[in-house]
This record gives C-alpha cells, structure tokens and sequence, in this order.
C-alpha cells in the first residue's frame, strides 16, 4: 500500500508539471507500420461500387489536414482485359481532407488523413469493378486498382494498399456454397441481429453481368448491399438476406443458349434446395414471409420460381423482367395470381422490352383478378440523389432495378400511389407486410 501511494504521489507530480500527460494520443503503429502505406473505403452507389475515400497514415500527430496539398493518380488494369485510356489511368479529383483514425472517422488529433474524392457514374476510373465482354458474355469483374497519392507540399508519396472498407458489403457473409444436381452455387447471406422469435428473408437475384463464383459481385455491381441496409432492415423489424450466385447466368438452358421461358433453365431446380435449405437450416427464419425478387436475368428466375412453387413464397419483388409474356400459359397465371407481386418497369427498357414482357403480363393478371399485384411503370431510369442531374439524367432504361434498391416505386400502373391499410406505401414497406 506504501509503494502505491508514493507511485500515485510520483503520477500526480509528473501530471502537474505535464498536463498533457495522461492526454496525448498515442501514435497508432507498430512493427509493420508502412509510411507508404493506404487504406481504400469504398461506397455503393445505383450503378455500382466507386472508391470514396482513401486514408493516408501519417509519422507526426497532426490536427489540420487541406485537401490541396494532395494529388491522386489511379491505375486500373486485369489480365486480359483491354482498356480504353480514360478507364485505365487518370487523376481523381479531392473534394475535402480532414484528420482521422485508421478506420477514416473523424477525430480532433490524429495520426491519418481522410481524403474524400469526387465520384460520377460517367466517370470509369472511380469504380474497382469493370464489365468485361468476353466469348460472347459479358460480366462484372473485381480488377486492380491502385493508386498512387502525392502530398505536394512535402513530396511525401503513398503507393501500396494495405486494406480496404466496404461497410455495406462488409455485413454479408460471401462463404455460402450449396451444391445439388450436379451444380454448386455461390451464394452471400446476411442474419440480422434480432432477438425476435422468426426473421423475414429476402431473396435477391442478380441480373446476367453478375454470374461467377464470387456472390460480392452480385452484391455491389447494382447496389443490393441495400436490402441489409438499416433503413430497408427497419421495415421488416430485421430479415434474414440470401443471395445467391448463378456460375453463368440464370436464363442459361442446358444448351448453353438463352431461354426467355421458352424451355427449361439449367438452374432453377439448384436454387429452389438452395432457398429451401437455408430456410431449414435458420429455424429463426419465419416461413410464411419468404419474399423473392430479382433483375433481369435474376427477375426471369423469380418469375420462374414463383411459377413452380406457387405456394412456397410470401411475395415477389421483379424488376426489368426478362421472362416472355408469350412463354406463360394461362394455367400458370391461374396459378400464381393469388401470389402477390409487384413489378417495376421502365418504358425505354430495350433490353427487356416491356410490350414483350412485363406489361402483357401484368394485364392478364389484373384480368384474372388477381388481387394484390403492382407496377411501377417508369418513363426513365433517373438519377434520384439529384447530384448527378436528377431527373434530367438518365441511366439505361434496362436499369430499373435501381428503384427497387432505393426502395423508390411507390405508385401503380394507372399512376396512383400503392394503398396498405389507406396509407401510401413504398415497395419495401408493402413487402414487409406481405404474410401467407
């Protein structure tokens, strides 16, 4: 007791003489600190990933950061993939710099700096993902990109990535595998953090650009991180997320060709054990709120499962579909008009004409009076942020999904806006609420 008294007694002068003490911030390093070293924060955004920030360590303290002391200098390139000059090299622009910790959150002393860039859809060298063409197919790829970050007062350089952040992407775990049929598919889930008895599940379906082995990408190529995001999470009271990977694309018959229903896909019966095997193997997931939806490609293979389990999915949510009006019998639309479906579309979709897909079968839905069947029927796909041009710019018309993930549609084919128990409702908040 002695010896603590006169080390408190030792502290306590030390204290008087040095205030800052017990206060100064330790320096956040260790054996293999690297000076040249930076950490990349990416960010999701309607078209795709972009690379939002970079955080750069610094030797000293410091406590004031400007942003025009710094010049970036980005690189992207893949093996085999040929680029265009503006999509493989060029500057990015910085737009604010501040002092920060390891992770990029702001702090008042600090040994990094934050420095937030610019980001466009029309400008390529923003984005680590690029859509490559290759035997007649293309898909959305992770590439290299590198940077090189020069602080112009100093010449100090940073050059050599050592981490990155994705918080959206980092809530899923990118591990799943399901293999039946002859067939293994990828697959990205997320469990909430609930302490209720039974979780919703919503199932989502890329489109055709995002098949492969790795399910991040048909995560972040069209923003579907989003479903696991608070806000979406906030309408369920949390749900359980499934998204599963097709190794090519889901339309793919056993020819190798495209099938728009005409004839059977090679994966529909994979991913239906897939769905049905997750669901048993999460007790916690409540099996009459299991909602599917898709794009496209991912859009057909809703509509094809909900054509053959009529029965087993809670709603559909099925944007840009591709699967043809003149594939569906009258029979099948017997069969799932008790199924509630909502439907988004935009009217300058060349890719899945509406006339040909969409609009047709919505029409004899309504005619078969199904009762609890919506469409969003878009004139354009539009930048919703308003940063980029709001309603004046325009994305591909094929794009709609982008409504879907900003949980926007919010109005019916005839234009009036969708009724839940007489209040106007969004696309997520009318799924939330869809029960068997």
């Amino acid at each position: 007791m002695k010896k603590l008294i006169i080390s408190l007694s030792t502290f306590l002068v030390l204290l008087i003489l040095n205030p800052l003490l017990a206060f100064e911030p330790v320096l956040e390093t260790d054996c293999n600190y690297d000076e040249a070293s930076y950490t990349l924060i990416l960010e999701g955004y309607d078209w795709g990933p972009a690379v939002k920030k970079v955080v750069l360590p610094t030797v000293e303290l410091t406590t004031e950061a400007n942003a025009t002391d710094y010049r970036i200098e980005a690189e992207r390139n893949a093996d085999g993939v040929e680029m265009k000059p503006e999509e493989a090299k060029g500057r990015r622009e910085i737009v604010f710099a501040y002092v920060s910790d390891a992770n990029g959150s702001r702090v008042s002393k600090g040994n990094h700096i934050t420095l937030v860039l610019l980001v466009h859809p029309n400008n390529p060298i923003d984005s680590p993902i690029k859509y490559v063409i290759k035997d007649g197919r293309g898909s959305n790829q992770w590439i290299d990109y590198k940077m090189t970050i020069t602080n112009t007062s100093t010449n100090k350089i940073w050059n050599n990535e050592t981490s990155r952040i994705y918080t959206d992407l980092d809530r899923f775990n990118l591990n799943g595998k399901h293999t039946s049929n002859d067939i293994t598919l990828a697959y990205a889930s997320y469990k909430p953090n609930t302490t209720s008895a039974k979780s919703p599940l919503i199932i989502w379906l890329h489109g055709g650009g995002e098949g492969g082995t790795d399910p991040s990408i048909a995560l972040v190529a069209n923003k579907a991180t989003n479903y696991a995001s608070p806000e979406i999470q906030s309408y369920f009271n949390d749900a359980y997320v499934l998204v599963p990977q097709a190794p090519t694309f889901w339309m793919q018959d056993a020819n190798g060709a495209y099938t728009r229903g005409d004839n059977d896909d090679i994966y529909n019966k994979t991913l239906f054990n897939l769905i049905d095997n997750f669901v048993k193997d999460n007790p916690e997931i409540d099996t009459d709120r299991v909602y599917i939806g898709g794009c496209s490609n991912g859009g057909y293979m809703s509509l094809k499962l909900i054509l053959e389990h009529p029965k087993y999915f809670a709603a559909g949510y099925i944007s840009a579909l591709a699967y043809l009006d003149s594939n569906v019998t009258d029979k099948q639309i017997e069969s799932i008009k008790n199924v509630p479906i909502w439907f988004v579309h935009s009217k300058d979709d060349t890719t899945t004409i509406p006339d040909e897909t969409v609009v047709p079968l919505y029409n004899r839905l309504i005619n078969a009076k199904a009762p609890n069947v919506h469409f969003s029927y878009y004139e354009h796909v539009i930048d919703l942020t308003g940063f980029y041009g709001g309603e004046n710019y325009y994305f591909p018309g094929h794009w709609s999904w982008i409504y879907s993930h900003a949980n926007h549609a919010n109005f019916d084919f005839n234009g009036e806006p969708v009724l839940l128990k007489g209040e106007n409702v969004t696309i997520m908040e009318w799924l939330a609420a869809q029960k068997k």
